[in-house]
């Protein structure tokens, strides 16, 4: 078999190896049989033209080619030219297939069932994959770029997944690529001549083999693997690594402790909420009457970075029978038990199980852990409430305003966290939170003046289609715009009310739903929500509800009716017609208290993902899956890298001394490479303090982002020179705002380059080429040496 056959096979193999990681997101998995076939194909077209041979842009064509008339025989027969050839009809159903797809990825949980259109996706993916990496390795002989498209095939099957096998589906992954590596380099080698395999020599020979360089470059390849593997779980600042649990957030550990991780649980909650049609979630029947406060909250977030809120980083025990009481709830507020089964449905499957607040105790099977401070329940090691029913014991807690209004100081401790705003919030929020509340005596009747600031009096109106938004700005954007929806209003209320002196956090959860003819109450994907919890010392955490026609009012915030029942709203989220609801545009305006009440609310957008409808969203997706990963996958990877790299340098690290020091030099090459990427190149001979210097010189940058220049540089210094160190706290925020002042000094084009083509990114093809050529020089040490002549030449 020559070696470019070979390298062909080895290409189709490492394909159809990270292939495997796409396994888990459908049921059955028969399709990758399919396209192995179909991938074996693509290869042989590959290799006969290679032979004859053609130009290389011909074999690529020749592939594509084929390919095409292969996916047409397998999914487009009826539709093509002779049953082979595609024309129209065959290209419309392939869109349509491929729309049919797009929708049947939203609708579905994973395991998604296995329909025509996920299949074409998933088929004409991986093919369309192997295609780039047999052009890649074989047919331009280098295979080393040609990992980034695997990568790209990885990514996606590892970021949908989200199961516990991640590990070994990157193992099998990563042994694909290195056997293309090496194939590679054993090809190259018999360029050479002879390739040494290691086989014994003569017999008499003093030597008894050579050692082979592929032997070298798989042990290479396989303590590489294991370094990537094993080393994170030793390190402090890496939290786990690949092997650690994923997901669930829970620690592994004797079941009696353990760690939730700070997961965005709005993104978890929109992955499995993305669907196009308003379905049923939960059906729960209630020991109570009023509807109207029974809100299901999933979990709080309460670490507010200025930028998003997110879930701090909790101890976790066993769930205990009974719950403690609420912090903060003291014996005069008037409270009642209520008791309310709860079964979720099949295809919800949810880390965190939705419960009224606050419970009291909870009937479940499985494995579940309790987080005390937000007395929220999480499953342990891939728990879901998936087809889980469930019994939980809340209390009903129905405070006055004038308990609200007499509230005392809260403990210290607990209004020192919960009131903390980071230094990078726009001052426009704090401004307007003073100008709101303005002549408010207490901190309740601030809280209540925020509330209807946003929803009767200061103009805001819901509307889905609204960007989340990203950034510090985005707060101060929204008080800018006035449209959103409930993650808007719940994040900026809860920032308002912090800075204000108020403990804040918001919780995510879902509103009431609707009662139905059988005396059940059916929650579905519209009343999805978000709200702000506000805490007051003698009541504990206190909901309101800042979102205009979104859940309910409290009533301890309507005028008049202090302490009072509410009014039957008990279908707060549904619109009165069966028909499907759409969502409110900024145009439909209507009085405040008319709105809450005639619910033209639609679903919460980041809880639940916007629809994709027969709109360009759902085509999206189809170019995502099929190809996006051809097209988007090489130009986009140094924009993927640069990302993921920043959140690494910048995120969590060890609470130590050595990992406070690695932390500020991650945090201090990222504000170098950065400022590379906006055109400043590193100086490896310059201090830290000069190379400041030069980057505020050269980077223009305003007063406020040189000092932050100047505070991570010294940081650095203490870390590089200082007998003791002094740990040094808020570098993340430094950079980010440094990195700030950096965008606002270049132009619109320079900001594109740094974004999608940073020159940092040369530093992984330095590591590559090191890496090539460290490989090369062992492979060379390990050929044998030619031996001198010895002895004497005779007479002739």
């Amino acid at each position: 078999m020559s070696g470019r056959v070979r390298l062909a096979l080895c290409a189709a193999a490492a394909t159809m190896m990270t292939a495997c990681a796409l396994l888990p997101l459908v049921s059955p998995a028969t399709w990758i049989i399919q396209a192995a076939f179909l991938l074996t194909a693509q290869t042989a077209v590959g290799a006969m033209t290679r032979r004859v041979p053609l130009a290389r842009s011909l074999t690529v064509a020749s592939q594509a080619l084929v390919t095409l008339l292969l996916l047409t025989l397998v999914f487009a027969r009826e539709y093509a030219v002779v049953g082979l050839l595609p024309g129209p009809d065959a290209m419309g159903h392939f869109a349509a297939l491929l729309q049919q797809g797009a929708n049947d990825v939203g609708r579905y949980a994973i395991p998604a069932p296995l329909s025509d259109g996920i299949r074409l996706m998933l088929i004409g993916g991986v093919l369309v994959i192997g295609l780039i990496v047999d052009t890649l390795a074989v047919t331009f002989r280098s295979a080393a770029p040609a990992g980034l498209p695997l990568l790209a095939l990885y990514s996606v099957a590892a970021g949908l997944s989200g199961g516990g096998a991640e590990w070994l589906w990157f193992v099998v992954a990563a042994a694909g690529y290195l056997m293309l590596l090496l194939a590679e380099g054993r090809d190259r080698l018999s360029q050479w001549g002879r390739v040494f395999t290691g086989a014994a020599r003569a017999p008499g020979d003093p030597a008894t083999g050579a050692v082979a360089p592929a032997r070298t470059g798989r042990r290479i390849g396989a303590v590489a693997l294991g370094v990537a593997l094993f080393v994170p779980l030793a390190l402090p600042t890496l939290q786990g690594g690949l092997l650690a649990g994923t997901g669930t957030g829970v620690g592994a550990g004797n079941g009696d402790g353990g760690t939730i991780s700070a997961v965005n649980p709005l993104v978890s909650l929109r992955d499995s909420l993305n669907v196009n049609e308003d379905r049923q979630v939960l059906s729960l029947t209630t020991s109570t009457n009023d509807l109207s406060d029974l809100y299901l909250r999933i979990v709080s977030l309460d670490d507010f970075d200025g930028t998003t809120w997110k879930p701090s980083q909790r101890h976790v025990v066993g769930v205990p029978d009974p719950f403690p009481l609420p912090a903060g709830l003291g014996p005069d507020i008037k409270r009642t038990q209520v008791t309310t089964v709860i079964s979720a449905a099949d295809w919800y499957a949810q880390n965190w199980l939705p419960m009224p607040y606050p419970p009291s105790g909870v009937k479940i099977g499985g494995r579940w852990r309790f987080e005390p401070v937000g007395m929220t329940v999480v499953g342990d090691h891939r728990q879901t409430t998936r087809g889980t029913t469930y019994q939980v014991s809340s209390l009903a807690v129905r405070p006055t305003a004038d308990q609200l209004a007499a509230a005392p100081q809260p403990p210290t401790e607990l209004e020192r966290e919960y009131t903390k705003v980071p230094a990078s919030l726009p001052p426009v929020v704090a401004r307007t939170a003073r100008q709101v509340t303005k002549g408010a005596t207490n901190h309740y009747e601030e809280a209540v003046k925020l509330q209807d600031y946003f929803t009767e009096n200061g103009g805001f109106q819901y509307d889905t289609q609204v960007e989340v938004g990203r950034g510090s700005d985005a707060i101060a954007a929204f008080l800018r715009k006035k449209h959103g929806f409930c993650v808007h209003f719940s994040f900026t209320m809860a920032a308002m009310a912090r800075t204000l002196g108020i403990p804040a956090r918001v919780a995510v959860g879902f509103a009431p739903g609707s009662p139905q003819a059988n005396g059940t109450v059916s929650v579905g994907l519209k009343d999805a929500h978000a709200w702000p919890e506000l805490y007051f010392e003698g009541v504990g955490w206190t909901r309101f509800e800042p979102t205009p026609t979104r859940g309910t009012t409290p009533s301890y915030t309507q005028s008049g009716t202090p302490g009072s029942s509410v009014p039957d709203e008990a279908r707060p989220s549904r619109a009165a017609s069966a028909a499907p609801e759409a969502p409110v545009s900024p145009s439909e305006s209507c009085p405040a208290r008319q709105r809450r009440l005639d619910m033209c609310g639609g679903p919460s957008a980041q809880a639940v993902a916007h629809p994709g409808g027969n709109g360009p969203a759902g085509w999206e997706m189809a170019l995502w899956a099929l190809g996006g990963l051809a097209a988007s996958a090489i130009p986009l990877s140094p924009m993927l890298w640069r990302t993921r790299l920043r959140a690494a340098r910048l995120g969590a690290h060890a609470r130590t001394e050595a990992g406070a020091a690695a932390h500020t030099l991650a945090a201090w090459q990222e504000l170098n490479d950065t400022a590379w990427d906006f055109g400043i190149p590193p100086d490896g001979s310059q201090t830290p303090r000069r190379t400041a210097e030069r980057i505020v010189r050269l980077g223009r940058l305003d007063p406020a982002a040189g000092a932050a220049v100047h505070r991570v540089a010294d940081a650095v210094e203490q870390v590089l020179y200082a007998p003791r160190p002094r740990p040094a706290a808020g570098l993340a925020e430094e950079v980010r705002r440094a990195i700030g002042g950096l965008r606002a000094s270049v132009g619109r084009r320079t900001r594109l380059r740094a974004r999608f083509a940073p020159r940092s990114c040369v530093r992984v093809l330095w590591a590559v080429s090191a890496w090539r050529a460290s490989l090369r020089a062992r492979a060379v040490a390990a050929l044998p040496t030619p031996r001198k002549a010895s002895g004497r030449q005779g007479s002739g």
